[in-house]
């Protein structure tokens, strides 16, 4: 497979920048994968040669002061823009959707799961012939994505290599369709101190530093938040190449596997953002609810149940999915488009 990046039009660039955000949202929500929004959106193959490109070679142009011909081999243009977009996500578009999971959780995830099941079918398409191999690798992610759905959660850890080790395994996310990288970390314990916690202190200290404040810098809480927030980071960085490398290699040689196990993956983890479910909390022994690092329930379990349609709740779930059907539409609708 071979694989030649394009130049982007001030139109397109602003598309990209969008689909950024979107992506940057999407990798927020515990569940929902924004590597999803790549691949629907016409860009994953694109954004998996870039990562791919992040290699020694890149260093060496870098170093040697060949700026023009490392920014055309990395294929920056595209990253910049459309990190830009995830990057405004982070602090703007993930504090709406921190606002709107607080006040009507259920809808949004209904949009959410409208997202995934409208991803499913779009993918599913680019398979044009279906045979026993593919059904039996697309029921192996069925049952990989199901058991991560079902998967305990772990206590939090803040030890740095264990930090790095979230970093590589968060950005999953953006590079494996269907794999939550946010929920992995949710699963490793680490949810809130690196996509709450440390996020919100680094909006603090820039907060703060706009306004020539710079006492912050004397909160040794503020201090280790931000040495976490780092060492993640590098983590991210790292993941980034390693998944790139073994994603295009699949690519490369098996496609049509790798695209049907995607499917099976995704089918799978659909547990994770169905809406319709009652929540089990922990407790101590005395009945007293247990909270994480930020204050929050600890959430134990959730229990799935089928919607009443006497529920007014209910429709509104319903309308949610529908506008996430219709989202991924218009996505698809404009990469067809753009590709004619």
């Amino acid at each position: 497979m071979n694989f030649r990046f394009q130049s982007q039009s001030i139109k397109e660039s602003f598309f990209l920048i969008l689909k950024g955000i979107a992506m940057g949202a999407a990798n927020k929500v515990p569940g929902v994968s924004g590597g999803i929004v790549a691949l629907v959106g016409g860009f994953y193959e694109e954004l998996i040669f870039s990562f791919q490109h992040l290699n020694g070679k890149a260093l060496k142009l870098l170093f040697s002061g060949r700026f023009r011909s490392f920014w055309e081999y990395t294929n920056a243009r595209f990253l910049c823009l459309l990190f830009s977009g995830v990057l405004i996500s982070y602090f703007s578009v993930s504090l709406l959707l921190d606002y709107a999971l607080e006040r009507i959780e259920i809808e949004v995830f209904g949009a959410f799961f409208g997202m995934i099941i409208a991803s499913l079918y779009y993918i599913a398409k680019e398979i044009k012939q279906w045979n026993k191999r593919l059904l039996s690798f697309s029921i192996l992610g069925f049952t990989l994505g199901l058991w991560l759905s079902f998967s305990n959660p772990t206590a939090e850890n803040d030890h740095l290599f264990f930090v790095f080790f979230c970093g590589i395994i968060s950005v999953s996310g953006m590079t494996v369709p269907g794999l939550s990288g946010s929920f992995l970390l949710l699963i490793l314990g680490n949810y809130n101190l690196l996509l709450v916690d440390s996020v919100n202190a680094l909006f603090e200290v820039l907060t703060r530093f706009l306004a020539f404040d710079f006492s912050i810098l004397r909160d040794s809480i503020t201090l280790k938040l931000l040495s976490i927030l780092l060492v993640f980071f590098l983590g991210a960085l790292s993941g980034l190449i390693i998944f790139a490398n073994g994603i295009k290699w699949v690519l490369i040689k098996y496609p049509k596997f790798t695209k049907a196990t995607i499917i099976g993956f995704i089918a799978g983890s659909l547990p994770l953002v169905y809406p319709w479910k009652v929540k089990t909390f922990e407790t101590d022994q005395e009945g007293a609810l247990l909270t994480n690092s930020v204050g929050s329930p600890q959430v134990l379990s959730h229990d799935y149940i089928v919607p009443n349609l006497l529920q007014l709740e209910t429709y509104s779930v319903i309308f949610a999915i529908l506008i996430g059907v219709g989202v991924l539409y218009l996505l698809n609708r404009y990469d067809k488009k753009r590709k004619q």
